[in-house]
């Protein structure tokens, strides 16, 4: 096996019918950024639905969290693939099921499944946020609307992006499953050019290709950590933090 790793000749059969695997890298792209809007978004609102006063809504968030985290994202994605067209051929009462294109199963299967660990992870800002600020913004006569999107939410995404870049790289990772509904993804694609050649070269250069994707976010998350770690730097205000300094 190691010797048609290093073969040549397949090396240069594979770099040859790189077209492929580019449509299938720029369809991942496009799947990760139309997810990742979905989880943000979604994730986001279930994040403070957890953490109001009102029961319904702490526990719309908790059944939802519960059930995408506790079901297999392969399963979530044939359910939409299966189920999809027929759920909505009885909501739009059309003659035939309504075809959901693959693009559309992707970016609703991994958002949905993200939004539930997104929700967690924005909970947890926001309780780390003291509850007194709450009061005081609704004192000043800030709506609770307001206060969340002025006030609260601001400091709650400064607090937990390094986790929000984790999951934009599992997000990443998890597109790979539209290969079980031959979604046309970069996975798909490294599949359809090793069952037809037999070589392992398309595989290697699918986790190239995630590589290129995933290893600036890595980067990303490993920079916010450090930045999150560092003591804020006292301002400088001219004329009164300078004059202090001097006489310390």
């Amino acid at each position: 096996m190691l010797d048609g790793l290093l073969d040549p000749r397949r090396w240069e059969i594979t770099l040859s019918s790189m077209e492929p695997f580019w449509d299938g890298f720029f369809f991942t792209l496009q799947v990760v950024v139309a997810g990742l809007a979905i989880s943000l978004v979604l994730g986001t609102i279930l994040g403070i639905f957890s953490t109001t006063r009102s029961r319904i809504l702490r526990a719309i968030s908790r059944v939802y969290v519960e059930f995408f985290q506790n079901t297999p994202l392969p399963v979530q994605v044939f359910f939409y693939y299966m189920a999809g067209p027929r759920v909505l051929q009885a909501i739009l009462n059309t003659p035939s099921p309504v075809r959901i294109s693959s693009f559309v199963i992707g970016a609703v299967g991994v958002g949905l499944y993200h939004a539930a660990y997104i929700s967690e992870v924005i909970r947890t800002g926001i309780e780390a946020v003291p509850r007194g600020q709450m009061e005081a913004a609704l004192s000043q006569g800030f709506s609770r609307v307001q206060a969340y999107g002025y006030i609260i939410l601001p400091q709650t995404f400064k607090v937990i992006l390094p986790p929000l870049c984790n999951q934009a790289l599992n997000l990443v990772k998890n597109t790979s499953v539209l290969a079980l509904i031959a979604g046309g993804d970069l996975m798909y694609n490294a599949d359809n050019f090793v069952s037809t050649y037999g070589y392992l070269q398309g595989y290697i250069m699918a986790c190239v290709l995630y590589f290129i994707i995933c290893f600036p976010l890595a980067l990303l998350v490993q920079y916010l950590e450090k930045r999150s770690k560092r003591k804020p730097r006292a301002k400088v205000i001219p004329g009164i933090t300078t004059d202090a300094a001097k006489e310390a």
